[in-house]
């Protein structure tokens, strides 16, 4: 039985000499380990420009035993790279199967203080540290993307964020198929203070195309650049982002999960807004139905646009839900209840 699989990622091998020496121990296992039943092909994946594995993505059906040995050859040659990581998913009609990140682990200098410096780039308090091992990381390989977009993170939390943008910037410039990078500099247009949505926009959008639906980070990118959207007056391009958010199943310990709430009241205003008022009223209730949530919208605004929805599609009960936003402290609804009397 087949599967769909999906590879995507980038291992860097730093030189010549060690990238000679993996491609040859690849093609060693491919033909004595594996009988070349594994998923990618050397000629598609190997740069010699760049010293490097890199696999954008790479979607194809296979065998569990070939998703298994493709993952398993990842891992092993992962332990001769300087930076990168590597992902694997096997599904079935949308469901993963089977999923498997691949990044180096070795002794050299640069692989472990880039893990130092991740590991502190979260901790509170640790960011002097975390500059420190990551900037180390950098010094002893250039080229470390996973390092520069972690310095950014941690230059964004202390607000240099000039530094914070010059660092996401090296990090895409060397693996420009990096999400995590272009949702960081977005992020950064958007604290400074002329902050610049249209170009936040544009990272959002590559965040998105950089990843895939199975990663979290494409969702959140997806919700982000909506906002954005909304901001600039644009609902019509907002309500595709909303309405592909709001579709989406996610499990409880998701990050985009409790962002659902405010999703669908952010896109039943969109709604409302271009005059889809059926769907406006069904984003509404969606989003006062829904207990769990990270936004501080009080109930009384959604209270108050469900029963403008309803009363501008010309559906019965808007009254009492103007009573009951008006109960629940809503001083717009009052004020429309009295307009309509006039």
């Amino acid at each position: 039985m087949t599967y769909k699989s999906i590879f995507k990622g980038r291992l860097e091998f730093g030189n010549s000499r060690s990238y000679d020496k993996v491609l040859k121990m690849y093609q060693h296992r491919v033909e004595n380990y594996y009988k070349s039943d594994v998923l990618l092909n050397e000629e598609e994946i190997f740069d010699e420009s760049s010293y490097s594995m890199i696999v954008p993505r790479h979607i194809t059906q296979g065998s569990k035993k070939s998703w298994k040995n493709t993952m398993s050859l990842v891992e092993y040659v992962a332990q001769f790279a300087v930076s990168g990581n590597f992902g694997g998913w096997m599904t079935e009609e949308g469901k993963i199967l089977h999923h498997g990140i691949v990044e180096p682990k070795s002794e050299r200098v640069a692989v472990q203080a880039f893990l130092k410096g991740r590991d502190l780039s979260e901790a509170k308090g640790k960011e002097t540290e975390a500059m420190e091992s990551l900037t180390k990381a950098i010094t002893k390989f250039e080229r470390h993307a996973q390092a520069y977009e972690r310095r950014g993170h941690v230059n964004f939390i202390l607000k240099n964020y000039e530094d914070a943008l010059s660092d996401f910037t090296k990090s895409i410039d060397f693996s420009s198929a990096s999400p995590e990078a272009y949702y960081g500099r977005a992020i950064v247009k958007l604290a400074i203070d002329e902050k610049d949505l249209e170009s936040a926009i544009e990272d959002f959008t590559m965040a998105v195309k950089t990843s895939i639906p199975l990663q979290s980070i494409y969702w959140v990118a997806r919700r982000k650049k909506g906002m954005c959207l909304v901001e600039l007056g644009n609902h019509e391009d907002a309500v595709k982002e909303f309405k592909f958010f709001s579709n989406r199943k996610f499990k409880p310990d998701n990050p985009n999960f409790n962002w659902r709430r405010s999703v669908f009241f952010h896109y039943g205003k969109s709604l409302l807004a271009l005059g889809q008022l059926e769907e406006a009223v069904k984003a509404f209730e969606a989003s006062l139905n829904l207990q769990e949530g990270n936004d501080n919208i009080p109930d009384c605004d959604k209270l108050y646009f469900r029963a403008v929805s309803l009363h501008k599609a010309g559906k019965r009960g808007y009254r009492k839900n103007f009573e009951e936003a008006i109960k629940s402290g809503s001083k717009a609804a009052s004020k429309y209840l009295t307009d309509l009397k006039k």
